[in-house]
């Protein structure tokens, strides 16, 4: 097991400014470097002093005392004893069942948590480490899991994948009708005389509150105002854009912009973002629990387990180049597929809004997601440090893109219903607005700048038609005369 990331983020600051830039330094200055060195040395020493900045900018400290207690050590053995413990068990003291279909059931359940048992003791740690890596290792090797599983239904054929959700649930593999939100839209109904306001608290359903804390757990993750509220928008965008395929799109007008956006959503970020402002301001001073003193202070040690170790704050700055505007334009891209995902995987594989198997999969990206944006986060950052992508980025965008292949294959027809024509106008003036600006941005104006810039340096360097001719005979700093050469001869050699 990996020491908590403090040690190696809190004093990596440390290291490279005051140990390798200080003795760089000193070489130069010492003439211990030959000449030809220096120069390289110097802008090397810079650029680290550069990055170092930039990191005691974006990533808090943090003090730990280092206490390895029996909480954080590895205990392979252990595990791997009661695993063996277990098999034995049911291998000599328990009867197998006689009934094939449970014992297929069984079998696979076992082998999960098996695979799950070899991932939390042995995996490859994360960015995270509270409450606990293993936490996180449990969550990597569930998104195996779940991958594996919609690689197998994605190879079934529409009715074979249909009816193997009742091994999950007997409930599951039923045709069920979608709910329209649409209809009546008015906010005050005169015709309804017992309750003017029956609209109202007929959308005042268990997903609002599940609307507000989804948008408070994906600022968490994001960590950007203005990257959440564009999301929350387009989304909404997209409901109005899909509603002629699954009826659950159609909403009233006020329930997309003031309930959803505004309330719900615009509340949710609304604490996330104090909340982000918490933990980043946060001191991160983490000290043993037996080396606590008092027993209020260990009571609060327990709570802040629970808390970030350490806090980065993310710097997305998507107009910064072509590589991060890129970036941040395929995680909008994911975030709002993945959100269609949820919606069409309901309606293919007919499983019902309030099913268990769809409030597991929510909590399933809950857990997943801030450990994958996290990822990105640091591969876009730092790219020579973090040279490839993480594993549960990785594994995050994999599933996304299987989720909405399996509804391409499950249910084609709906996804194939034409979009109406203004619809799709605005869709293609929206991509030709992105184009254009990308191509401004990042290409005409840089271009643009660099010729400016040619330009004034330019004017700024005589040429050699602009300085005073001397006379022939006088004699130049080298101490010859112009009529042994040219200028440009003895500027040769002056150089």
């Amino acid at each position: 097991m990996t020491k908590p990331e403090s040690k190696k983020s809190g004093l990596a600051a440390i290291n490279v400014t005051g140990k390798c830039g200080t003795s760089a330094a000193e070489q130069v200055n010492n003439g211990s470097v030959e000449p030809d060195q220096s120069t390289h040395i110097r802008a090397h020493v810079k650029q680290t002093s550069k990055e170092s900045m930039h990191r005691r900018n974006t990533e808090c400290e943090v003090y730990d005392d280092g206490t390895n207690t029996f909480f954080w050590r590895a205990h392979t053995v252990t595990v791997l004893f009661i695993l063996t413990c277990a098999l034995v068990y049911v291998t000599l003291l328990e009867e197998t069942p006689q009934d094939t279909a449970y014992n297929t059931k069984r079998g696979i359940v076992a082998s999960i948590l098996v695979f799950l048992c070899f991932g939390v003791t042995q995996a490859k740690d994360g960015p995270f480490t509270r409450p606990h890596p293993a936490y996180w290792r449990f969550w990597l090797c569930v998104t195996v899991v779940y991958e594996l599983f919609l690689i197998f239904i994605l190879f079934q054929t529409v009715h074979d994948g249909r009816q193997f959700m009742k091994y999950i649930d007997p409930k599951l593999g039923v045709p069920l009708p979608e709910r329209d939100y649409g209809g009546n839209c008015l906010i005050y109904d005169p015709g309804n005389t017992t309750d003017p306001f029956h609209n109202i608290w007929d959308k005042m359903d268990g997903f609002v509150p599940a609307h507000f804390l989804g948008w408070y757990i994906k600022t968490l993750m994001i960590r950007d105002w203005w990257m959440c509220m564009i999301i929350s928008v387009m989304f909404e965008f997209l409901e109005y854009s899909l509603e002629h395929q699954l009826p659950n799109f159609s909403e009233c007008w006020w329930d997309h912009w003031i309930m959803d956006v505004l309330v719900c959503n615009g509340l949710g970020i609304y604490c996330g973002m104090k909340t982000l402002g918490w933990l980043s301001m946060k001191p991160y001073q983490w000290q043993g629990l037996w080396n606590i003193p008092t027993y209020k202070g260990k009571i609060k040690r327990i709570a802040f387990q629970f808390t970030p170790y350490s806090w980065v704050k993310f710097e997305w700055k998507p107009a910064s180049n072509l590589r991060r505007w890129l970036a941040v334009l395929g995680i909008i891209f994911m975030f709002l597929l993945a959100e269609l995902n949820t919606f069409y995987l309901k309606c293919v594989l007919w499983m019902p809004p309030e099913h268990y198997l769809v409030l597991l999969r929510l909590v399933f990206f809950v857990n997943v997601g801030g450990v994958a944006m996290r990822e990105i986060y640091d591969f876009m950052d730092d790219p020579k440090f973090y040279k490839k992508l993480g594993q549960q980025a990785w594994l995050v965008a994999a599933i996304t893109v299987t989720e909405f292949l399996i509804v391409v294959k499950y249910d084609p027809n709906t996804i194939m219903l034409p979009i109406p024509f203004f619809i799709m106008q605005c869709w293609l003036l929206g991509i030709l607005l992105i184009f254009t600006w990308t191509l401004w941005r990042f290409f005409i104006r840089d271009i643009t700048l660099r010729y400016k810039e040619t330009r004034r340096r330019k004017q700024e360097v005589p040429t050699d038609r602009d300085r005073p001719l001397g006379n022939v005979g006088t004699a130049t700093p080298s101490g010859r005369s112009k009529l042994n050469g040219s200028s440009e001869t003895v500027r040769q050699r002056k150089s």
